[in-house]
């Protein structure tokens, strides 16, 4: 099978376990997802199968928008509700101040990951060393906050809905709108809404020619009986051919199949070829 959609991954599952359990109803041996959500958090998750997979590194998935309430008072190692520590009484807040807050994070903010994460330090992933009790040292990184809204207080929870960056952590955002309202927190809830406009939508297959950021070619157009052969075959093309004027990525679709191709410095080079068309 090959197809791609957006799952609604449901609460406290890893993503790995998700997809698992969604090939096993769909008897698919090949699956992949898209950007990893957390096992607390739940939302929009881009599944592909077979072939399709391939697509992910084409596909447009920022920004990614998530809706998140920080829990105000609430010590984490992780960050979330999955390894607390302890949860303490904080000052109340005024709601301005707590929105005025909220809404300074925008822009490019410099963030350190949390150390239960799927960054990898020397080859291992830090959540296994933290679940070890070994000392986890993350790199300071850099999120782009597109945009943040203010969604309420109410005392201890703050929510607000945010747009982010490829990579970005909100667990680490709460932790740093936490800090700077004089306090500690961790995130409570996390849902993601959307990928690069990608939202749930009863798992209906999606089409790879809607979904691609490319000018689309329809073979058909070009009258030219040579290129399905050239192209099954992964022979070389010509702009003139294809009626390629322009420097940029194309798809080139037949009633079967679609590629994905580049024409830069006069010359076209195969991206992906013979992707099956469902």
């Amino acid at each position: 099978m090959d197809c791609i959609f957006v799952a609604n991954k449901p609460l406290f599952v890893s993503s790995n376990k998700f997809l698992n359990n969604l090939k096993k109803r769909d008897n698919v041996k090949k699956g992949g997802f898209s950007g990893i959500l957390d096992p607390f958090a739940c939302g929009a998750l881009i599944v592909a199968y077979g072939q399709y997979t391939r697509l992910f590194s084409f596909i447009n998935k920022e920004p990614k928008v998530y809706k998140a309430t920080l829990w105000l008072g609430l010590k984490s190692d992780s960050l979330d509700i999955e390894n607390i520590m302890g949860i303490y009484d904080t000052p109340k807040l005024s709601e301005a101040r707590v929105q005025e807050v909220v809404e300074s994070f925008c822009g490019e903010v410099k963030f350190t990951p949390p150390k239960f994460s799927a960054k990898k330090i020397e080859g291992k992933k830090a959540y296994e060393l933290a679940r070890a009790g070994e000392e986890v040292r993350l790199k300071e990184e850099v999120m782009k906050i597109f945009k943040i809204e203010f969604l309420g207080y109410n005392h201890p929870f703050v929510s607000f809905r945010v747009w982010v960056s490829a990579g970005s952590y909100i667990r680490s955002l709460g932790e740093m709108i936490a800090q700077k309202l004089g306090t500690f927190g961790a995130l409570s809830y996390l849902e993601r809404e959307s990928e690069g406009g990608f939202k749930y939508e009863g798992q209906k297959h999606l089409n790879p020619l809607e979904i691609l950021p490319f000018c689309k070619i329809n073979a058909r157009d070009l009258e030219n009986g040579e290129l399905y052969s050239k192209m099954i075959n992964g022979k070389k093309l010509e702009a003139k051919e294809l009626k390629i004027y322009k420097e940029g990525e194309y798809i080139v679709y037949f009633d079967e199949f679609f590629s994905i191709i580049s024409y830069k410095n006069h010359a076209i080079t195969y991206l992906l070829n013979r992707i099956p068309l469902c």
